[in-house]
């Protein structure tokens, strides 16, 4: 028995040296050289790659992908580099495929894309002061047909309503379910669109008669923020520095945007607006407003409303969070979390 045992050892060992290196020891054979990487780059910017040969492989070739999309291929370990010019902002995730001596092994790395504008700081000028409900929790504000239309959120007190915006009161109210936090809404071809918060689940009403047609399940694992359209497609935030198109016939979510100024992304989209071919969007924690080209993510300005906030005396007041456009009279309409104050405000450079 122990000989038959000493055999059996044997043979194990001698197999375990003639399978070679095991994969976890190839997947160390190479790697990207990350001392020549920038922390950030602009996109406007081309990166070098560099990628190491720790055991001196011989390389067959490379290829290159850049957030799964492939770029480029080369013989042996050439160089690679990759124009940031027209692509995501946010981060390229980098995989190079390598080829050599009979096997393939992959590493990756990634880099951070930021925008190539730096933002513009907005002025503006009061031209009306209104009352707002202190108790409205304030998710989503908009215009339709100059009727203003504000969600609200919170479990248990959440609804959206028509509100006469001198008072700030509600006239016509629809309140959801105990189990929704209500959050941001957007009208769209008479239809008006409502995001929940941690539910996954949104609804379709008929925006005169505020009458549901349907409720939709987010295709996506997102949590919903804010909501606002073009015209044609809806776009809608998630608590990140993503802002989602949404194919309103579908309600499927198609394609995404990263927020970045110059140097950084805004972590927190919150609620947004559509104004004159941009993206307004309210900065969560932060009483500003990033205005946002909708094709490229890049935060184009900035309004900082930091002293309207200081004008709020309901002590209970949290952030700013209601961008509404008039565009009968050109002007937005601004409020908050629980605040008592609705401004009409003009923005100008």
């Amino acid at each position: 028995m122990k000989v038959y045992n000493l055999f059996i050892t044997t043979f194990l060992a001698l197999n375990i040296v003639s399978c070679g290196d095991s994969q976890k020891e190839k997947e160390g054979y190479f790697s990207f050289d990350e001392n020549n990487l920038k922390s950030i780059y602009k996109a406007d910017e081309t990166v070098d790659f560099t990628l190491l040969n720790s055991e001196n492989k011989t390389i067959d070739s490379v290829v290159y992908f850049a957030n799964n999309e492939r770029v480029s291929s080369v013989k042996g370990n050439g160089k690679f580099s990759l124009d940031l010019n027209g692509r995501k902002l946010g981060y390229q995730n980098i995989k190079a495929l390598i080829y050599f001596e009979g096997d393939t092994i992959s590493t990756t790395t990634r880099v951070e894309v930021a925008a190539t504008v730096t933002p513009k700081l907005l002025k503006y000028t009061v031209v009306n002061t209104y009352g707002h409900d202190v108790d409205a929790f304030t998710e989503g504000y908009e215009f339709y047909q100059d009727t203003l239309v504000e969600s609200t959120g919170l479990k248990g007190k959440s609804y959206f309503a028509k509100v006469d915006y001198k008072t700030g009161k509600a006239y016509k109210k629809v309140a959801l379910d105990q189990q929704y936090f209500g959050e941001g809404i957007t009208v769209l071809n008479d239809k008006l669109y409502q995001l929940t918060w941690e539910n996954g689940e949104g609804f379709v009403y008929d925006a005169k008669t505020m009458k549901k047609i349907k409720s939709f399940q987010y295709d996506r694992k997102v949590e919903g923020w804010g909501m606002t359209n073009d015209g044609k497609m809806i776009y809608h935030s998630d608590g990140t520095e993503k802002i989602w198109t949404m194919d309103p016939e579908t309600q499927k979510l198609v394609d995404f945007i990263n927020v970045y100024t110059s140097d950084s992304k805004i972590k927190a989209i919150n609620e947004l607006e559509w104004i004159n071919g941009k993206i307004y969007g309210n900065i969560w924690q932060k009483d500003a407003i990033a205005v946002i080209n909708p094709k490229s993510g890049a935060v184009e300005a900035v309004l900082d409303l930091s002293a309207l906030r200081a004008k709020v005396t309901n002590k209970e007041a949290e952030v700013l969070n209601g961008i509404a456009f008039r565009k009968s009279t050109n002007t937005i309409f601004v409020t908050g979390k629980n605040w008592n104050k609705t401004f009409e405000i003009k923005v100008s450079e």
